[in-house]
């Protein structure tokens, strides 16, 4: 294991002492597009700004799923998959989707909406994002290393209690799993593509998926890496390869009977449409 457990605290590799990186740390800021300025991982008043840590082999984790949205690359990629060429697009985040008697089954991470020149949408699709869960305890090593990061970006943290380390198996199990069933049957009996982005560790270790071609596929799956950039130090979100697939089955058949009327959710999608347009213009 690494001596250090940490990758990156809130935005920046641990060891990068550079003015830019202390204005982060000092005013918790988030530099991936999150919904404020600063990050609010796990609280507003005392957010966990770890974005990604050291798995096996140093090979590097997102634990936080805005993590995944640097330069909006996760949604240029769903788009080209949803969307025809020279479709003009948006994204909304935190969208809610109910099932047939308006109970909820969680918020889509990001919906991609196509619209016209006059605002109507023409067309959506739904991106998730799915971040590693950790095993053990992060906070600790990430509030002893936030004492004093030029002095700590180097501790060894190896004998501690709680090591941090990524799983996988849970991550799988617990959250990516259900999100699909449930959020992925709504949108099948719908007829929407989706869209999962996740890195390639997480990846990885998911059972071997059958893939077809992109014109047959409704579901795509993003892999990402995170490449560290020597010149910068920082670390650069990239696409390793994208998996075409069809939706499971199971999809169709747990949830097709509770799917609602798509027309409400289309309302929705024009309301939040409507109002974040409504909130740029002032």
């Amino acid at each position: 294991m690494p001596n250090h457990p940490l990758a990156e605290v809130f935005g920046f590799p641990i060891d990068n002492l550079s003015p830019d990186a202390d204005r982060h740390r000092k005013n918790r800021l988030c530099p991936f597009n999150n919904r404020s300025p600063n990050c609010t991982k796990s609280s507003v008043e005392n957010p966990l700004g770890v974005c990604s840590t050291f798995g096996a082999g140093g090979a590097v984790a997102i634990t936080c799923p805005v993590r995944f949205r640097q330069d909006w690359i996760i949604a240029t990629d769903a788009a080209e998959f949803f969307f025809p060429p020279g479709a003009t697009w948006t994204s909304l985040t935190e969208v809610q989707l109910s099932d047939r008697v308006g109970k909820s089954a969680g918020n889509i991470d990001v919906v991609l909406l196509a619209y016209d020149s006059v605002g109507r949408i023409t067309g959506y699709g739904a991106l998730e994002v799915q971040a590693v869960y950790i095993s053990g305890n992060v906070r600790t090593p990430f509030e002893h290393y936030m004492e004093n990061p030029a002095a700590r970006f180097d501790m060894d943290w190896r004998r501690q209690r709680g090591y941090p380390r990524p799983d996988y198996l849970s991550s799988s199990r617990k959250r990516l799993a259900p999100q699909l069933i449930f959020k992925g049957g709504i949108l099948n009996a719908w007829n929407r593509k989706m869209a999962v982005a996740l890195n390639t560790g997480f990846y990885n270790t998911l059972p071997p998926l059958d893939e077809v071609d992109k014109a047959d596929a409704d579901v795509a799956w993003f892999v990402y890496d995170l490449r560290h950039d020597a010149a910068q130090n920082r670390y650069v979100l990239e696409r390793h390869k994208t998996v075409y697939t069809k939706s499971p089955p199971i999809w169709r058949k747990v949830m097709q009977a509770e799917a609602g009327d798509e027309a409400a959710f289309l309302a929705h999608l024009e309301e939040r449409l409507s109002s974040d347009y409504a909130c740029n213009d002032q």
